[in-house]
């Protein structure tokens, strides 16, 4: 038989535990506690497509409500994401330590993935922030063969004394991925072992999800253009064509008139030529 540990009210496990993170800072560790401001745990695209993934696993559906409680209060006190991994400290009635490995994602996998996407991410600052179109997101929050992992992928342990496959300190630190992908969104492919940049240097590829060209009907002409913005456009006129300049023919020789010429008729009978 379970001996629960007697209910340590939230506010009194909260100082508890801040203690003990000041202590481990003194001492050089890094302490990354999850801030939760109001009630939403996650608000970007890739903080809630993290968050419903874990959510539409139906064994876990049991424990999370607890987990979301935990990570809203402040009880994740320490969270660090790494490849493969995750470490938590969480308060409850003790300090328990969370543990989640999580498969790497497939370099089979990670080629598709990258072939699908080719040419449909415009830069680094839109897959950051999840501003892709539709098709690509959802293929890439695909559990499985995206970037997200199945339920079978993720194994996790707590040093509470829950015996349940998850415990509520377990949900919490799972929630608290979703809130820390919202400012730090490059730890989801640090997580699964892929490098984020490779979505983005293989533009040329031409995969399935690549943006098609505007079609005709998307283009707008001119007299479109004016009746868009209520203007009166009038086309200026072309400028005049210049012929290209014929070569001047060239000045011909004035034939010079032969000199004068005198004769004279010798004694002899001959004629006598001479010039001037």
């Amino acid at each position: 038989m379970v001996r629960w540990a007697p209910y340590v009210p939230v506010a009194e496990r909260r100082k508890k535990a801040e203690r003990e993170m000041v202590k481990r800072r003194k001492a050089g560790q890094a302490v990354s506690p999850v801030v939760i401001t109001g009630r939403t745990i996650a608000s970007s695209a890739w903080g809630k497509a993290w968050c419903d993934t874990m959510e539409s696993f139906g064994d876990y559906d049991s424990r999370l409500p607890r987990g979301r409680s935990y990570v809203r209060n402040g009880s994740v006190v320490d969270l660090q994401i790494t490849a493969g991994k995750v470490t938590a400290q969480v308060a409850g009635s003790s300090l328990y330590a969370v543990t989640v490995t999580i498969h790497p994602l497939p370099k089979s996998h990670w080629q598709i993935l990258r072939k699908d996407c080719a040419d449909s991410i415009d830069s680094l600052v839109d897959l950051l922030q999840g501003k892709l179109s539709k098709p690509v997101m959802e293929r890439l929050c695909r559990p499985g063969t995206g970037l997200f992992p199945k339920s079978s992928e993720i194994k996790f342990s707590c040093s509470c004394p829950d015996w349940a496959s998850m415990c509520k300190h377990v949900a919490a630190t799972l929630y608290g991925i979703g809130a820390r992908l919202d400012h730090q969104p490059e730890l989801l492919f640090a997580l699964r072992g892929v490098d984020h940049h490779e979505l983005i240097t293989d533009f040329g590829q031409g995969g399935p999800l690549a943006k098609a060209p505007p079609s005709s009907a998307n283009i707008l002409e001119t007299d479109d253009v004016a009746a868009l913005f209520g203007l009166d456009m009038v086309a200026s006129p072309a400028p005049p064509m210049e012929t290209p300049s014929q070569p001047k023919p060239a000045a011909r020789k004035k034939k010079s008139a032969p000199a004068k010429a005198d004769m004279e008729l010798t004694a002899d009978g001959y004629v006598k030529w001479w010039k001037d």
